[in-house]
């Protein structure tokens, strides 16, 4: 367009070009033209301004039109503060000792850079949060600092601080009240079908969890991890020695970890022999220890903070998917940690389990996308090379990629897959067991016969649209007569609720 044509950068894109620093991948650009609109595409925005929004020819006076217009982002402010003139940065905060954007560069600044600047306590003013809970979900009850007279509501620590923006998308959700809908769909089934029903439900986020891995577990881990899913309600396992206990609990015995890995890992897919295509590269190493111990305490952070449990659950599992910090059950602990927040939350109803696994299992697009609106702006700040037997090593430093995530797609991806689950695995599970146990009972009135025949008869039944063909009859149910045969089909039919009678 004409207009962006002639367009100047503002806030973060002009001081990524005044310090020549590498361009970072975020969500909002600002530029100056003639008239005010806005461009998106796909998760972008591009917002022109009129002149009379030129901030001016200062940094200073772009950083502070960045927080105003573009958002918090921590990773860029780093790489701003690395190069800025120090001094130029004092004499800007102390020139508007009181203004609210100072305060909060000077607080950022001393977060993100962990170096005291030698500026004196702020004077006496308001308290403002860093983040504005109009726009972004934070901290109901943050920590007052009087240094800079704000409030501290971030997400995390300095070593893993995300934030996720208060969408249109994800006030619905609020709005929405899936519990409460949970509650209202239980209230239409008896008690004896909502316990089978939630058996079942375990034993299927188990076998999807895996699935989505390509994996087929024996026994042994299903049980493990079913009883897990059930511990998830009482206990915190986002600690050290918890999450370790999980990934020896979930893994082949040959691949327990006992510490966070000590090596480089990647995901990726063969092409050809030594010829490897990457997808994702993983945390270095080296930051591995730094980056989960700020998992652990954002955790405890949202936990207590009043942060939305959706939020919370979403922010959590991904971040420890994308930090990968065992070599295998990544995937698996990351799933789990959904279950772990929503059920210690109070979000999930007593007793249940959302399967959110086989929602994703099915909806496996979206759930892709969901990691890969990360992997795809990581990849290309990486700098790697891999050895002939496809070991990598990662040359430059990464650590901010990882530690300052915007995780508002991933906690969109996850509001949508708890709806969908709520209203077709949830309902649809509920549903077939109310007409299994009406077709149960008027087949029992027809001929008793085994519940394991009985379950197969049905069950073949319902495949094939209400008829048992010749050969099913002939090698399973020779036993039975015709008339048995027909009747039982126009029960499993009438129990079914299928519209033809034989």
């Amino acid at each position: 367009m004409a207009n962006e044509q002639n367009s100047r950068l503002a806030g973060y894109d002009y001081l990524l070009e005044h310090y020549q620093i590498a361009d970072q991948p975020h969500w909002h650009h600002s530029r100056i033209a003639g008239s005010r609109f806005v461009r998106i595409e796909g998760a972008t925005v591009l917002e022109t301004f009129p002149a009379s929004f030129w901030p001016g020819e200062s940094p200073w006076d772009h950083l502070e039109f960045a927080l105003k217009y573009d958002g918090i982002h921590l990773g860029i402010l780093d790489q701003i503060f690395k190069v800025a003139p120090k001094d130029a940065l004092i004499e800007f905060i102390q020139s508007k000792p009181t203004g609210i954007h100072c305060r909060t560069i000077w607080f950022l600044y001393e977060f993100v850079r962990q170096e005291v600047l030698p500026i004196p306590d702020a004077p006496k003013c308001n308290y403002v949060p860093i983040l504005d809970p109009e726009k972004y979900y934070a901290l109901d009850t943050g920590v007052r600092i009087p240094r800079y007279r704000i409030i501290d509501n971030l997400l995390g620590p300095r070593d893993f601080c995300p934030v996720v923006r208060r969408t249109n998308e994800l006030q619905k959700m609020e709005a929405a009240n899936y519990p409460q809908q949970c509650t209202d769909i239980f209230k239409d089934y008896p008690p004896e079908q909502l316990r089978r029903a939630l058996g079942y439900l375990f034993q299927k986020e188990t076998k999807s969890s895996f699935e989505i891995e390509r994996e087929v577990p024996d026994s042994t881990r299903t049980e493990r991890f079913v009883s897990l899913l059930h511990l998830a309600e009482r206990d915190d396992f986002c600690s050290k020695n918890r999450l370790l206990e999980l990934q020896n609990r979930i893994v082949d015995v040959r691949f327990v970890d006992s510490d966070y890995r000590s090596t480089q890992n990647y995901v990726g897919q063969t092409i050809q022999f030594q010829n490897e295509l990457v997808h994702f590269v993983c945390p270095k190493p080296e930051d591995i220890q730094a980056l989960m111990n700020g998992l652990v305490e954002s955790n405890i952070r949202m936990g207590t903070g009043g942060v939305h449990p959706v939020i919370h659950a979403a922010v959590l599992a991904y971040g420890f998917v994308f930090l990968h910090p065992f070599e295998d059950g990544n995937g698996r602990i990351h799933r789990f940690l959904i279950h772990n927040v929503l059920a210690r939350r109070g979000y999930t109803p007593n007793g249940m389990v959302f399967p959110v696994s086989a929602t994703m299992l099915k909806h496996a697009k979206d759930y892709d996308a969901s990691l890969e609106a990360f992997s795809r702006l990581v990849l290309p700040q990486v700098q790697y090379s891999l050895d002939h037997e496809g070991k990598m090593l990662v040359h430059n430093d990464t650590a901010n990629l990882y530690r300052y995530m915007d995780m508002t797609a991933q906690t969109e991806a996850l509001s949508s897959f708890i709806e969908i689950t709520i209203h077709e695995e949830l309902t649809t599970e509920l549903e077939f067991l109310r007409h299994y146990d009406t077709a149960k009972r008027m087949l029992r009135n027809i001929v008793d016969i085994p519940d394991r025949q009985m379950d197969l008869f049905m069950s073949l039944c319902v495949q094939s649209k209400g008829k048992i063909s010749a050969a099913k009859r002939a090698s399973q149910f020779g036993m039975l007569t015709d008339v048995e045969i027909t009747a039982m089909e126009n029960a499993v039919r009438i129990g079914f609720e299928m519209t033809e009678i034989l």
